[in-house]
């Protein structure tokens, strides 16, 4: 397995930016940390090595990005309208930067995943650019910007806020039908620190039924709690599913 470690100079966020790659051919995966975490904790988790046959098959390359969620989401005590802000900038550092530097071609396509928070990120992302990602895996993610910032709204909360955005998106906006068209999986444990989780992926699971949005929701057992052992279990289980339809569909490259 290929292994590279990137530290490059972020024009967007003013300073350097940290990010691992793992395997250097088929389909790009990004990789958001859960709450507070770091680009090498996909790794020191064992994630990386539970996914190391699809890697070393050439079915998959990780890009597993750094986050700055101290600074924004998790820094209660800050300027609300400081820490949107910033998060906003980490998020055009990913799209405008990061992403053009790993494509390898033009136009090419993205599965965004992450654990936790991470799900939050990867579905944030999805939703917001699905020209960009063709596939979320979301495992015990949240998906409404108000359970980090309660007291604040402003148009970058809600901009960051899957769950009120997509609620009032028209019938009519071209995303609509390119959700349609896009793979897109929820899941969720029933057990131990998943109660919140739960009730957010039941909350979006029933807003893209209602919009006629298909998505693969899958809640799992009362056994399966928040936490690392079960999240390798679901990315390997599901991983698995999205790699039998990109090959059937003759797409990984």
């Amino acid at each position: 397995m290929k292994i590279n470690y990137i530290k490059k100079y972020s024009k967007a966020l003013g300073r350097d930016m940290e990010y691992k790659t793992y395997g250097n051919r088929g389909l790009g995966v990004l990789v958001f940390p859960s709450q507070d975490g770091r680009f090498y904790d996909y790794q020191d988790f064992d994630m990386v090595a539970v996914l190391s046959s699809f890697i070393d098959a050439g079915q998959i390359r990780l890009i597993c990005v750094d986050s700055i969620d101290r600074e924004t989401w998790s820094n209660a005590s800050g300027d609300e309208h400081m820490r949107i802000t910033l998060h906003e900038q980490w998020y055009h550092y990913i799209i405008d930067e990061l992403l053009p530097e790993v494509s390898r071609y033009k136009g090419e396509m993205f599965l965004a995943t992450g654990c936790s928070m991470g799900g939050f990120h990867a579905a944030n992302f999805f939703f917001r650019r699905p020209d960009i990602f063709d596939t979320l895996i979301s495992l015990s993610g949240i998906y409404y910007a108000s359970y980090f910032m309660p007291n604040y709204h402003d148009p970058l909360v809600y901009d960051n806020s899957p769950q009120d955005y997509l609620a009032n998106m028209p019938d009519d906006h071209p995303y609509i039908d390119i959700y349609r068209n896009r793979n897109i999986i929820l899941c969720v444990g029933q057990g131990n620190w998943e109660e919140e989780l739960l009730d957010s992926t039941r909350k979006l699971d029933a807003l893209l039924r209602s919009k006629n949005i298909s998505a693969w929701v899958d809640y799992w057992g009362f056994d399966s709690a928040h936490d690392w052992v079960w999240w390798r279990k679901q990315i390997v289980y599901f991983m698995e599913k999205v790699i039998r339809e990109k090959a059937l569909s003759d797409y990984v490259i």
